[in-house]
């Protein structure tokens, strides 16, 4: 049987097991002897409380007015070897998770949520802002520019629930919540705690298959009536990779040398990169009397990577990058990253003349440096350092202040009439900073007689610039400060009992001439009985242009993919401000509009089942967006004039396209109480999503002559796909969890549809079918508070489709075999996990 098939099978398995509960006889499900674990599974996806989307009278997910999913710390904890980021993902059947494979990208995979990059989402940490990362997405599906915040260094033992708010709130939050809202709560127990072991492997895999994690956290009395809540996290992710042989095996010149022969075909290490990192965390809080409490969080994180790359051949026609006296036998060059990341938290909330009200202060910064710990500068010869201690720093920081208020007034009208308001001043920074100045500085070398076994390049140029580094120069370096002030005012009210009306308007100005932005939304719900209500939405966004879309510059001396080939490259992202910019044709960047609507309906036949249907459309005009490599005749007299060589490729971000997305959220759960063989709660979540590029902005008078034919072009045919095809058009997620006594096995697949891969000419188009993914965790209660699991992630170790040795395979190193995939690519995962709650 074959691992697609087997998936499927699973697939029409759990299709069948939901269909049949949801039309099962629902009178078992309403009884009143519903077993306490049944009931304990129904209340986090129907009767929790949530504090995302709505603001004064508390609400449940049930009677959301918004289309809100709620993941609970046991699924989380039930995710294997999959980070935050991912397991949202696998969670919702909205968000996909860009992978990106190789170099220093490869660490920041963006999450795309209803189409939408990483961008159009605000992320919250107990509702309160979380600063972003400092590096840029690059891959997976986003070329945006932005740097998103970064989930995977959140602890997730501190972790009690993640609200996902799947609409429009730009009006309610800011501009950077055109998708919707992701807010992550924090534990909050002065008693007890968790902790646990977890480790597994790959099924299969070249490099180091193990992960590692420990995890804890525990709660104690702070005061009388308050509390703090600790947790750490530490994990080891060995790097790990699943390459093709390579099917070219000529390595060194002649090509009769024996040592061809001899090569293990091993042509690249892209893959996961080798990850050690330490959460730290806590949550507090203290009242001091029943009008004021304080509260405070943070979290401080450590994470060091090493990243591989493409091989470089020792000595090959063409292999310019590796030296005999260095490297005899060629090398794989190591993308090195140390990173820290800090937020703190400080506010005070309370009750004043009828008015709630919650002040607060947030800090946050993430600091990345990149080192190499082996690669060389080719363009300096035989005598390269092999190691290089600093090539880039990246630093981002925020720091934001906010009061909101809230009261409700008897209007006469069904309900009180809630009114909120807030006012938020918040200040980011972007900074670069520049390597070591050999790593920067322009030379060249001529390969001589001797440098390499064969002598088959001798007289020609040594390649330029560090292998597979990012390296930063001083015309590089950056540091951008940018203020906003915000005011918005939030109205909810009930004109009869069964109709909720919400009104939101916000007011955004920059400083840095980015401009004023005012938002608006209409959010409504409609209780037609009481099993079956209809809601809907109209709001309007802006969304500035990130301080890293109008400041990032680098040099990148990696490689790029080109007509389907993999090709060493130079290449430069620009900033748009620069002079050279300038001359390529940019421009100052504008701000990006959008509006959405959004209609749907909630069903809720009995108090066990729950059914949701949300369609959406969304409209972004002026999307940010990185060029396409632009080189070539028209541009190398440009380069020339810069003093570069003329040989790089060049890009920098636009306002390159408006776009439209359309898309339906099904979302149905159902417990129920099997009597004597337990309890069942079973879920399927559907998503239909599609976007289309309506307008594609001219290029420049000076790239009107681009030879797109050879892979240049203002903004070609594979970014158009990059956003509109390279996400599934359709993901289906079905899952179970049944529990009897100390046993709990949970079951999950999920179909990931087809999609396509836009290359640029002359290379074909590749479509990548349809895929089911299925994950298995088997939990066995041993006492009380210990508990045993054994699981698989991708259980049938299913991959993309694979390719032929056209493009976009690699035949010189092997990568392209499997497609990118809106899941991790890496197979199957098998892991075992104690854990000992208190």
């Amino acid at each position: 049987m074959r691992r697609r098939d087997a998936g499927a099978i699973g697939g029409a398995l759990l299709t069948g097991a939901v269909a049949w509960t949801l039309a099962a006889e629902p009178a078992r499900a309403e009884a009143a002897d519903v077993a306490a674990a049944t009931a304990a599974e129904a209340a986090v996806s129907l009767d929790t409380v949530i504090v995302t989307g709505v603001r004064g009278a508390a609400r449940t997910v049930a009677d959301s007015p918004a289309p809100i999913d709620v993941i609970g710390a046991r699924d989380l904890q039930s995710s294997g070897r999959a980070e935050l980021g991912e397991a949202l993902a696998r969670l919702l059947p909205s968000f996909n998770f860009g992978t990106n494979q190789a170099g220093v990208n490869s660490i920041s995979r963006p999450v795309s949520n209803r189409g939408l990059g990483p961008a159009y989402t605000l992320v919250l940490v107990n509702g309160k802002r979380r600063h972003n990362s400092s590096i840029l997405t690059n891959g997976g599906g986003d070329s945006s520019g932005v740097n998103p915040v970064d989930f995977d260094l959140i602890p997730a033992s501190l972790v009690s629930r993640i609200e996902v708010l799947k609409d429009s709130a730009a009006a309610q939050y800011g501009t950077d919540a055109v998708a919707g809202v992701v807010n992550v709560q924090l534990k909050s127990g002065a008693r007890g705690g968790h902790f646990a072991v977890t480790g597994g492997s790959l099924y299969s895999a070249h490099g180091d298959p193990w992960t590692y994690k420990v995890e804890g956290d525990f709660g104690l009395p702070l005061g009388s009536d308050g509390f703090i809540h600790f947790s750490a996290d530490a994990k080891q992710r060995g790097m790990a990779w699943w390459n093709r042989p390579a099917t070219n095996t000529i390595i060194y010149a002649p090509a009769s040398n024996p040592k061809n022969a001899a090569w293990n075909h091993d042509g690249a290490h892209n893959g996961d990169p080798e990850i050690k990192a330490l959460n730290l965390a806590y949550n507090a809080e203290l009242p001091l009397s029943s009008d004021l409490t304080l509260y405070s969080f943070s979290t401080l994180g450590f994470r060091k990577t090493v990243i591989g790359n493409n091989f470089r051949r020792p000595g090959a026609v063409g292999e310019l990058a590796s030296f005999q006296v260095l490297f005899p036998e060629g090398y794989y060059p190591l993308n090195n990253t140390r990173e820290r990341d800090l937020q703190i938290v400080g506010g005070a909330r309370g009750a004043w003349s009828g008015w709630s009200w919650d002040l607060s202060s947030s800090y946050g910064r993430n600091r990345n440096h990149q080192y190499s710990e082996l690669s060389i500068k080719p363009d300096l010869g035989p005598t390269s350092p092999t190691k290089w201690p600093n090539l880039a720093t990246f630093q981002f920081e925020q720091w934001t202040q906010n009061l909101d208020v809230t009261r409700p007034f008897e209007v006469g009208l069904a309900k009180p009439l809630q009114v909120s308001a807030g006012l938020e001043y918040r200040v980011d920074k972007f900074s670069t900073f520049a390597g070591d100045p050999l790593a920067y500085t322009l030379s060249s070398y001529i390969i001589q007689p001797g440098d390499q076994e064969g002598d088959a390049n001798v007289g020609k140029l040594a390649a330029s610039g560090v292998q597979a580094a990012v390296v930063l120069s001083p015309d590089d370096e950056v540091r951008l400060t940018r203020g906003v002030v915000a005011a918005y005012l939030d109205l909810g009210l009930n004109p009869i009992e069964a109709w909720y009306v919400g009104l939101a308007a916000r007011g955004e100005h920059y400083d840095d001439g980015s401009g004023n932005a005012w938002s608006g939304k209409v959010n409504s719900r409609y209780d037609i009985t009481s099993s079956f209500a209809v809601r809907g939405t109209f709001g309007t966004g802006f969304r500035a242009p990130s301080l890293s879309q109008i400041g990032y510059a680098q040099t990148d001396n990696r490689t790029a993919l080109i007509g389907g080939v993999v090709t060493p490259s130079l290449s430069k992202v620009a900033r748009t401000t620069s002079d050279l910019a300038r001359a390529l044709g940019a421009t100052d960047l504008r701000p990006e509009k959008s509006w959405n609507a959004g209609l749907g309906f909630v069903w809720r036949p009995t108090s066990t089942i729950n059914v949701t249907l949300d369609a959406y459309h969304v409209r972004i005009k002026d999307r940010i967006q990185r060029t396409g490599l632009l080189f070539g005749p028209s541009v190398t007299p440009i380069l020339l004039q810069f003093g570069l060589t003329g040989t790089e490729k060049l890009q920098y971000f636009t306002n390159a396209v408006d776009t439209r997305t359309n898309g339906v959220d099904l979302v149905a759960d159902t417990t129920h109480d099997l009597g004597d063989f337990g309890s069942v709660t079973l879920t399927a979540a559907f998503n239909y999503n599609k976007t289309k590029v309506t307008q594609v902005a001219d290029a420049p008078a000076v790239l009107s002559n681009l030879d797109a034919a050879a892979g240049s072009s203002f903004f070609g045919h594979d970014r158009i796909g990059d956003l509109t095809v390279l996400n599934p058009k359709t993901k289906l997620i079905l899952s179970g969890r049944w529990r009897r006594g100390p046993v709990a096995v949970s079951l999950q697949t999920t179909r990931y549809g087809a999609y396509t891969l836009y290359q640029n000419a002359p290379a074909p188009d590749v479509r990548y079918g349809a895929q089911w993914i299925t994950d298995l965790d088997v939990a066995y209660q041993v006492t009380d508070s210990l508990t045993v699991s054994v699981g698989a992630n991708n259980l049938f170790s299913v991959r993309t489709d694979t390719v032929t040795d056209t493009a976009p395979f690699a035949p010189k190193t092997g990568t392209g075999y499997y497609g990118p995939a809106p899941y991790a690519p890496s197979g199957g995962f098998y892991y075992g996990r104690v854990s000992y709650d208190f």
